[in-house]
């Protein structure tokens, strides 16, 4: 910690350097968690240095993506709890990326506050670790950005960018679908981290218990449901491209179904799927029933339990869920590729 570092005047303006520092120091245990082979800097610096290590790569090829929480936040902020949204943000950046094929190297969040609380921002950086750890991306770098007056003193948001990179001959492009091709789902741990703004609109989470637990949930508090984190599929992912050909993958997340899903589709083919099959999670049910909101606004807003689809081969579709049976998944048959001139069709 930086002694010399001291302001009062910034300090009376709300201010305070020393926090800073004092945070900085209780996350560097979380932060050393993430540390992989190509990690070149410790934190502190002004940037995050890293080696590529491209042996296998003929033609490296780098994928970016940014992103945050949302107003998910507000959950953590009623519930008092800031240990996971940092997954969330982990989560959005990743999964996003391995739609291209693309390993993720590494992560920097940017976390902007009301007021720097030195415990309650290692809480949020050990979230974004262990984000981390379970994307095999190194934390090599952040912001925290005290702006008093600005933000309320007891919020904060939170967002985060991560690279990957992936072999040009490898990048899943969806050029080689074909009418026939299978889709399969891989299960949402929730919300995770879209469709809050209705969420909080239909529950009302400024006026509603969010501690006590709910008989639809299972026994689990409505609080607790709405911050499960955001399931991190990087891993399987990986381990099934390398085994199978991927046509097309999507990351289900704002705008649920209809928007996600046509994404990773090319021109003259659609997906159609299997009401029917989706195992919708009970969170979704009790957002629908008491919103009374329509079937398709739902698969319209919501992951609806799905959280990623996967476009192979009918031959391969067996062997594809074998392999990501064995990497933790729980995969199974969402629907198939259509010639069709509508992207989507749910029947």
């Amino acid at each position: 910690m930086n002694e010399l570092s001291k302001s009062e005047s910034y300090a009376a303006a709300g201010v305070d350097i020393t926090a800073g520092y004092r945070a900085v120091e209780l996350m560097k245990a979380h932060i050393a968690r993430t540390a992989t082979p190509g990690v070149c800097s410790d934190i502190g610096g002004f940037g995050g240095l890293f080696e590529l290590d491209l042996r296998g790569i003929s033609r490296p090829v780098l994928v970016s993506g940014t992103d945050g929480v949302g107003t998910k936040l507000k959950i953590a902020f009623l519930m008092n709890r800031h240990d996971t949204v940092g997954i969330d943000c982990v989560a959005m950046c990743v999964n996003d990326i391995i739609c291209s094929g693309a390993r993720p190297l590494f992560f920097l969040d940017y976390i902007a506050c009301g007021k720097n609380l030195p415990e309650r921002i290692a809480d949020i950086v050990k979230g974004v670790a262990e984000g981390c750890v379970q994307a095999g991306a190194a934390l090599i770098g952040g912001e925290t950005a005290e702006m008093p007056g600005f933000y309320p003193e007891d919020e904060y948001d939170l967002a985060g960018y991560a690279t990957g990179v992936v072999d040009k001959d490898r990048i899943i492009d969806n050029k080689t679908m074909r009418e026939g091709d299978v889709i399969l789902a891989l299960p949402s741990s929730g919300v995770h981290s879209n469709g809050f703004s209705l969420v909080r609109k239909i529950f009302d989470v400024e006026h509603t218990d969010l501690h006590s637990p709910v008989e639809a949930l299972g026994g689990q508090s409505l609080g607790e449901a709405l911050l499960t984190p955001t399931r991190i599929y990087v891993k399987p992912v990986l381990a099934l491209t390398a085994e199978v050909q991927v046509k097309g993958i999507s990351h289900i997340t704002g705008g649920g179904f209809y928007e996600n899903i046509p994404r990773s589709i090319p021109e003259g083919l659609g997906a159609e799927i299997e009401k029917n099959n989706v195992r919708v999670l009970p969170i979704f049910s009790l957002i629908a029933d008491k919103g009374g909101i329509s079937e398709r606004d739902m698969f319209n807003t919501f992951n609806m339990g799905v959280g990623m689809s996967i476009v192979v081969s009918a031959e391969d579709a067996e062997r594809a869920m074998d392999i990501l049976r064995r990497n933790g998944e729980q995969p199974y048959l969402l629907g198939r590729i259509i010639r069709s001139d509508e992207k989507i069709v749910l029947r």
